[in-house]
């Protein structure tokens, strides 16, 4: 009995002893909670209508404010940090920017409690501690434990997981125990991230946006293994427009090709060869419809493409021959359960072969990926309907995504595609109702593409 009340005690003490302690960054807020459990968590919900914002600081002197705020069916209890923003003023004698304190309940730190408006049940907490505020973590009650989920851009990587643990005692837990108490149940690697690890990858993109105003878009065009402008079709000589003098004119895929190759020319003194790039990766069944058309216009054609890519660029690097079967250059993650379409929860399809991942989940599927693979950036086949025949879905474009995060810790994406930088909102909305395929390709701060001289 007297063993039992020692750890009751050690328990119930953890947040004052972990008070004084945050490994990550987090604004903590656990100080300021431990006094308004009796009050605005559990207190009845007329009584929340009554209170007036409040300001607390914690032990580090930061500020939090304390507010409630509602929906139709719930009340919002937030704890949130304050935060300076600078802001444009606009008067007749010009503009000024002023900096003004704010208080958001999705930044770094905030701590939101949900509770049912008719009885005042609590249903959820949130915390928050990412510079990105689509990416928590959620606790929501379960008779005598608790349920933890995380969601990354409305995507589930985890969801419903138990802990043996009072709902209660989240109310009063720091950043630093919630990851303790889960740190072996949730994926939390998906999420915690070292800004300084994506050098070579800003390296690639900044020298990309250089070349860029020297590239001209052209049919059918790529430089072979020696430089020279050839048809990706038959391999043959190009011909130069008068146009393009001075410029590199480069396919959609020949520009692809063209990054690829800025990575292989300084340990090979050449660029990668056509022929090896045109093999099949997948098989139709000849008999089929999809067989019988990609018998005349190769439905993969994108895909071969950047798989192939992605084989020679891992040869080069690893000074080993890998085909595309044995090179593993292929992102199959599936890091996610479920997703939330329009406040409903369903579970998700992730990776098919051959096929990818639905444009729709790219997102989520990056953020992950530049947090747990920081020096790889992605080729990416496009897998669209054919207008003509809807039932037949050909790979005919392709580019290459740049996922990283910035020195804020917010999540960036630049993705080019025909010689042109895109944003990754942009590359989603575009193709929208179309599939991306991704393989993987080591970022290196050595990369010299081709330049016309």
């Amino acid at each position: 009995m007297k063993r039992l009340a020692v750890l009751f005690f050690i328990f119930f003490s953890l947040p004052l002893a972990f008070a004084d302690y945050n490994r990550f960054n987090v604004p903590d807020s656990a100080e300021i909670r431990r006094e308004l459990t009796d009050t605005w968590f559990t207190e009845s919900v007329e009584l929340l209508y009554g209170r007036r914002p409040e300001i607390r600081a914690n032990y580090e002197g930061r500020r939090f404010q304390i507010r409630a705020e509602e929906n139709d069916t719930d009340v919002f209890i937030y704890v949130s940090p304050e935060t300076k923003i600078p802001v444009d003023v606009y008067s007749r004698s010009g503009v000024e920017t002023v900096i003004k304190t704010e208080y958001p309940g999705d930044i770094s730190g905030s701590w939101v409690l949900v509770r049912n408006k008719i009885t005042g049940n609590p249903v959820s907490i949130r915390h928050y501690f990412s510079a990105d505020s689509d990416v928590f973590v959620q606790i929501s009650p379960l008779g005598r434990v608790s349920l933890v989920d995380m969601v990354i851009f409305n995507s589930y990587a985890s969801r419903g997981v138990q802990l043996a643990l009072p709902f209660s005692s989240f109310y009063t837990a720091s950043f630093e125990q919630l990851y303790e108490w889960t740190r072996s149940v949730i994926p939390w690697n998906y999420v915690f991230v070292s800004p300084e690890m994506y050098h070579s990858s800003l390296q690639m993109i900044q020298v990309i946006r250089e070349n860029l105003p020297s590239i001209v878009f052209a049919d059918d065009a790529m430089y072979d293994e020696s430089g020279r402008p050839v048809s990706i079709l038959t391999g043959k000589a190009r011909e130069k427009t008068k146009k393009d003098s001075g410029k590199l004119s480069l396919s959609n895929a020949g520009f692809v090709k063209w990054v690829v190759d800025g990575l292989i020319y300084p340990l090979t003194g050449s660029y990668t060869y056509r022929d090896p790039l045109l093999v099949p990766t997948v098989a139709f069944k000849p008999v089929g419809l999809q067989g019988i058309i990609d018998d005349k216009y190769d439905l993969s054609f994108a895909l071969n493409w950047t798989r192939n890519l992605a084989a020679a660029s891992l040869s080069v690097y690893t000074n080993k021959k890998y085909l595309y079967k044995d090179s593993g250059v292929d992102v199959t993650i599936e890091p996610f359960s479920a997703e939330l379409i329009n406040g409903t929860i369903v579970n998700t399809a992730g990776y098919i072969k051959d096929t990818g991942y639905a444009v729709s989940k790219l997102k989520a599927i990056l953020y992950v990926l530049s947090a747990t693979e920081p020096s790889f950036c992605y080729l990416a086949a496009i897998r669209s309907t054919a207008k003509t025949v809807p039932e037949v879905r050909p790979f005919n474009n392709c580019a290459v995504i740049f996922p990283f995060f910035d020195s804020g810790g917010h999540f960036d994406c630049t993705v080019f595609e025909n010689a042109k930088e895109l944003s990754l909102p942009y590359f989603m909305q575009r193709y929208k109702n179309d599939f991306v395929h991704l393989v993987r390709v080591g970022t290196e701060d050595r990369f010299f593409p081709q330049t016309e001289e």
